[in-house]
């Protein structure tokens, strides 16, 4: 069974984390591939843009998930993450877990990323202007 991680390449805590996921998953050669938003990684999905920015998403058996059960099903494929697949699963962590990702950590990195794409489309003006 294949995983395959959807990520935004250009935010620098999550490429950082996933580049640590991918050496592990090519070291052990696992059945996971990480598809980056910058290199068309939300091709053959549904996913818009800014949806596909605003949290990590795993397609596996051909359903899409997204936020905390992206991370569970990614551990989960990672015999290393295992142990906190199950953690995160158990009722009462989840629930604490996934409010923390949703409405503490993916809207921060969310508007992180709206800003570095705002920089960058103002300094591409610029250097139009020139």
């Amino acid at each position: 069974m294949e995983t395959k991680v959807i990520y935004n390449d250009t935010c620098p805590i999550c490429s950082r984390e996933i580049a640590a996921y991918r050496r592990y998953a090519e070291a052990c050669d696992l059945p996971v591939t990480f598809a980056p938003l910058g290199e068309g990684g939300r091709r053959g999905t549904d996913l818009t843009e800014d949806g596909a920015a605003r949290r990590l998403h795993v397609v596996r058996d051909g359903q899409i998930l997204a936020g905390l059960p992206a991370f569970v099903a990614l551990w989960d494929a990672m015999p290393r993450f295992r142990w906190l697949a199950r953690l995160v699963s158990l009722p009462g962590i989840r629930t604490v877990a996934d409010l923390v990702y949703e409405w503490i950590l993916a809207p921060a990195l969310f508007a992180l990323h709206r800003w570095r794409v705002r920089r960058r489309t103002v300094a591409q003006l610029r250097d139009d202007m020139r």
